[in-house]
């Protein structure tokens, strides 16, 4: 198909609400009131977090691997923008809802993990260059202001001309349809500054949460524990930013009712192959280089969990190089999920696995309110996902299938 054909469509003509949706929906709950629970009752009443194991899951998988996981924003914005790969551009959109909304959560993560929450505004005021913690908080902050930004034409494009409220409020219809334009006409020429921004923001983020495992010495299991480990994440982030946008699209796509756009998957899919290589390549040489596969003979939860990382991204990277694979959506969605799971994985292991406290009384054991916070984020933010393609414009359709007005337009 034509990718000139495709224009970004809100997705007005199907329900909301599925059973699918429904069970989502009671998760988000269940992971609410949990979270409640923690705003009112301190972290402890939640969580089996402690002086020994001060981060667990919230931070492993809520922050570490939702922040690798929403790269697939600054990987096309690199691909379809930067590089000028314009028939991608209708992935772009997509990729941009999916990193927002992951940055968002990410940064309430980050909130609920801090043990007094409502201090979470410090680090903006109160400076520490010193810290890669303080790094990485105040890029991820700037940077999901600047996805917001990025998202604000599609908000514009969806209500330009459709500004209808009713009675008294009529007389802002005007006045609100004009400043739509002027933001529309303002971002258009200044976009590709916060683009830019986007990419090397991205960059700086996803690297210094490696720095902040390296800085954790001794307390981090020498198979993880080495000098490039901030390379390694930003290469590993590189690598899942575009299977992690075939894996959202292929969902949405089955999800939704719409025919997958696999020729541009598929390419996703041939440029992922060597982005995983190369990152297994550093992984593994600086492995021989230290010599610390030598903690491979031993059986623990260690060498298990890091075997079961390499061993689930080297069959990822053996099903990408099959040109049968990337012509079928089933086998595509499935190594794209699995690229996904290995960087995930990679992420438990580097925060979660790998660190032992100097001193510790039992291990840690993520309780079953950590989990339920966990499962409603992720649920939430599916949810989200679906109202916001169905309100915006954001999936593209061919034109002879453009859906009709949307019924959540503005209206008197």
């Amino acid at each position: 198909m034509d990718h000139q054909s495709l224009t970004p469509t809100p997705i007005a003509t199907k329900p909301y609400w599925t059973p699918g949706v429904a069970a989502l929906a009671l998760l988000a709950l269940n992971g609410i009131g949990f979270l409640a629970a923690r705003l009112l009752f301190g972290i402890g009443s939640v969580t089996n977090l402690s002086n020994q194991h001060p981060w667990g899951i919230w931070i492993g998988v809520d922050v570490a691997g939702g922040v690798a996981l929403a790269a697939g924003g600054f990987t096309t914005a690199a691909l379809g923008h930067v590089m000028h790969r314009e028939k991608y551009h209708a992935l772009v959109r997509p990729a941009l809802l999916t990193a927002m909304l992951g940055y968002t959560f990410v940064a309430f993560g980050v909130c609920m993990d801090v043990g007094r929450w409502y201090y979470i505004w410090h680090p903006i005021f109160m400076w520490n260059g010193s810290s890669a913690l303080f790094e990485v908080g105040i890029c991820v902050t700037i940077y999901l202001n600047v996805l917001y930004i990025e998202f604000l034409p599609v908000v514009a494009e969806r209500f330009i001309g459709r500004v209808d409220l009713p009675g008294p409020l009529a007389r802002l219809n005007g006045p609100l349809d004009r400043g739509l334009r002027a933001l529309d006409r303002g971002l258009s020429s200044t976009m590709f500054v916060f683009i830019i921004a986007g990419v090397v923001l991205s960059t700086l983020h996803q690297s210094s949460l490696g720095t902040l495992m390296v800085i954790a010495g001794p307390k981090m299991h020498p198979l993880w524990q080495t000098p490039i480990l901030p390379l390694l994440f930003l290469l590993s982030a590189i690598a899942v930013g575009l299977p992690m946008v075939i894996f959202e699209s292929l969902l949405a796509a089955r999800s939704l009712g719409l025919k997958p756009e696999m020729p541009l998957l598929s390419d996703l899919g041939r440029m992922t192959a060597p982005l995983i290589g190369i990152y297994l390549a550093f992984k593994i040489g600086d492995m021989v280089v230290r010599e610390t596969f030598v903690h491979l003979t031993v059986l623990d939860s260690a060498s298990v969990m890091f075997m079961l990382e390499i061993g689930i991204l080297m069959l990822a990277l053996r099903m990408l190089l099959s040109p049968g694979v990337l012509k079928s959506p089933l086998l595509l969605f499935i190594a794209a999920a699995l690229v996904v799971a290995g960087v995930l994985v990679n992420r438990i292991d580097n925060f979660v696995i790998a660190f032992t406290p100097p001193y510790q009384f039992k291990p840690y054991r993520p309780s079953f309110g950590e989990i339920s916070v966990t499962v409603g984020f992720i649920s939430l933010l599916v949810l989200l996902y679906r109202a916001a393609v169905m309100i915006f414009p954001v999936i593209s359709l061919p034109d002879r299938t453009r859906a009709p007005r949307n019924k959540y337009a503005v209206r008197g």
